[in-house]
């Protein structure tokens, strides 16, 4: 009798244990047995959050403010993620509709930090992006087979990081001279991931959860009222793991353009729509139109065209071989992950947008964008940036040749593989270039190319070199003015102050000799 009642005690222990290890009440936990409290993959779990989600949470309380916010929910999610492995592990593979219930919870937890990011933008916008991008990864527990549309977990996790990522470095630039709490949390939140959960995911889940054939069955969303005798109302859709406007890959994005037009004739209900013109609607009959243009209306009208020539949103593939991205604004989850090396892409027009390219492709052009971020593997042939402003440009792979043609402000990322790029530039400025360390735990190196040059006349030639810069202090020098004032006499000397761009700024008279 005593030796099962010391069975039982160190039995709750044990399960109290791992519960406040993950951070999750007993309370918000279903009857959760000993085997499963003691599980390695729950165990785990919990060294995850105290290896590397402790980290993150450690930087985050000395920076404080929206940082520490975004991260106690990024806790948050972590948890509510472990509460579903245990309840996985409790439960029968439920359908689509109560998949989409049965992770309801971790959608809340993942909403949250997408509305913070939502209205006025914060100064630690690239922190809240990071961290919300990065819950993305929390999806990987959705995976259900090789049919429901997601990536193998393992690589659901890389994917969703390197989307992530994009932000993660932009905080690491900016804050590694400034203040090492913000670069610390940055890189504890990037080994939370790459290799945190990757490496977890690759030890207990490959090939996603593993349901109970025995327990019981996902309790799903009670139905709405409806009208006796009327039809059920099908399911609902699965639930977004993401945010209200989850990333659409390319390859289930409906047709548009000329393949959505072509579609529609073939449907053969193309006139099904029209509208029969009546006498009075035509435009020789009404007669509110003269044939006098005023001057408002000229204006009315140019400015309604200028906004017609914008277009309408594009991501689509046209005849098989380029890849076209046009009109996107304010779209941060473009991607284009069905796409092969003898495939071209073209990004046109688009504004406040993020597209990741999935894949190796033969050419990246990207015309007149502003605010533009794109991330992309491997390129065959070259990466062309033209007539754009301010657009960040992250290669994740290789690329041998980069140019940056016309624009203003341009921020490029290269990997280890892609330093050897020859990068071109005409008529643009403000081109930083960022290279990874040497040593993987230190600062990348930003390095700005010259804007401006020098060209000396010598043996017969014209020698080209950059101008060097002093930073933000002015350079002056003395010089002589051959005349001043009055003929014959001997000039004043002065002293001239340039600024960067080379520019007289004042002159000083030192007096006659």
């Amino acid at each position: 009798m005593e030796g099962k009642l010391i069975e039982r005690l160190e039995a709750a222990v044990t399960r109290l244990e791992a519960l406040s290890a993950g951070g999750v009440s007993a309370r918000d936990l279903p009857d959760v047995g000993v085997e499963v409290a003691s599980d390695p993959s729950i165990v785990a779990f919990d060294d995850l959050m105290a290896n590397y989600a402790a980290r993150v949470s450690a930087a985050a309380e000395k920076i404080g403010g929206q940082v520490l916010d975004v991260t106690k929910i990024l806790v948050e999610a972590l948890s509510v993620q472990k509460k579903l492995l245990i309840e996985i592990k409790q439960t029968q593979k439920p359908d689509m509709a109560g998949l989409a219930e049965f992770l309801k919870p971790l959608n809340e937890a993942i909403m949250k930090v997408n509305a913070m990011t939502e209205g006025r933008r914060s100064d630690f916008f690239n922190h809240l992006k990071s961290a919300g991008d990065s819950l993305s990864a929390l999806a990987w527990i959705a995976y259900t087979g090789k049919d429901c549309g997601m990536s193998m977990p393992i690589a659901h996790v890389e994917e969703s990081w390197q989307m992530a990522e994009f932000y993660n470095n932009k905080v690491l630039v900016e804050y590694r001279n400034k203040d090492p709490n913000h670069v610390e949390w940055a890189k504890a939140l990037k080994e939370l991931y790459i290799p945190g959960l990757r490496d977890y995911v690759k030890s207990h889940y490959p090939l996603g959860p593993v349901w109970s054939a025995s327990g019981k069955k996902a309790s799903t969303a009670p139905p709405k009222a409806s009208t006796p005798g009327a039809p059920a109302p099908p399911p609902p859709p699965p639930a977004s793991l993401f945010s209200a406007e989850p990333s659409q890959p390319s390859s289930s994005c409906p047709k548009q353009g000329m393949a959505a037009v072509f579609q529609e004739i073939n449907t053969g209900n193309v006139t099904s729509g029209l509208k029969k013109v009546t006498a009075d609607m035509k435009t020789k009959n009404r007669t509110d139109r003269t044939g006098i243009v005023s001057a408002g209306e000229k204006e009315t009208r140019s400015s309604s065209s200028s906004f017609s020539k914008a277009g309408p949103p594009k991501l689509e593939l046209q005849m098989g071989r380029k890849w076209v991205v046009e009109n996107q604004i304010g779209r941060k989850n473009l991607v284009i992950d069905d796409c092969d090396a003898k495939q071209s892409v073209y990004i046109f027009g688009c504004k406040d947008s993020v597209l990741q390219i999935q894949g190796k492709v033969n050419n990246i052009t990207i015309d007149k964008c502003t605010k533009m971020g794109v991330v992309f593997k491997d390129v065959v042939a070259a990466c062309e940036i033209v007539n754009c402003n301010g657009v960040e440009v992250q290669c994740q792979g290789s690329a041998p040749t980069i140019s940056v043609d016309n624009t203003s402000g341009c921020q490029l990322y290269l990997s280890k593989d892609s330093l050897g790029a020859s990068i071109t530039t005409a008529k643009s400025s403000e081109i930083n270039v960022l290279v990874p360390a040497a040593e993987s735990d230190s600062d990348w190196g930003e390095h700005c190319l010259p804007q401006q040059y020098i060209h000396v006349f010598k043996d017969g030639q014209f020698e080209t070199t950059p101008v060097s810069h002093s930073g933000g202090k002015r350079n002056r020098r003395p010089v002589r003015l051959k005349r001043w004032g009055q003929t014959g006499k001997e000039p004043s000397p002065v002293l001239v102050t340039y600024d960067n761009t080379q520019t007289v700024c004042s002159v000083f008279f030192l007096g006659r000799k």
